[in-house]
């Protein structure tokens, strides 16, 4: 993750966000108007854990102890946050079955996410990562 802009003009402030991806298609931005949805994005962008998380999974799907070895975050955070990005609609879990068991993998379903504030109102817009769209 880096940020790509942070700045202020005529008392607006910018900042937006861009995850690393390997291959880039055009989709479509979604604005989040919604307040909870809003927090929900907030508490996940202002989260070192979430980002990290998230930039690990866009290129590419990923079990959780994947996660954690390239992210170097304890395993049961991992967990806690695949839950918090699960429940919260921003990843998506697939699962399978080899000779060792059962397995699941995550990808993250955001690609971008942007924030702009005007000391009046908020606007969040969401930018899909390849094949999912932002409810």
């Amino acid at each position: 993750m880096k940020i790509v802009f942070a700045y202020k003009e005529k008392n607006l402030i910018y900042s937006g966000f861009i995850f690393p991806l390997i291959l880039q298609i055009s989709t479509s931005t979604t604005l989040i108007d919604d307040p909870e949805r809003q927090q929900a994005f907030l508490q996940i962008i202002s989260d070192q854990f979430s980002m990290k998380i998230i930039s690990s999974i866009i290129p590419e799907a990923k079990t959780a102890v994947q996660i954690g070895k390239e992210t170097h975050i304890p395993i049961s955070t991992v967990y806690r946050r695949l839950q918090l990005l699960q429940e919260n609609k921003m990843v998506k879990i697939s699962g399978g079955i080899n000779k060792v068991g059962k397995f699941f993998v995550y990808q993250s379903k955001i690609r971008e996410i942007s924030t702009f504030f005007d000391g009046k109102s908020m606007r969040i817009y969401v930018t899909p990562n390849i094949n999912f769209t932002i409810v």
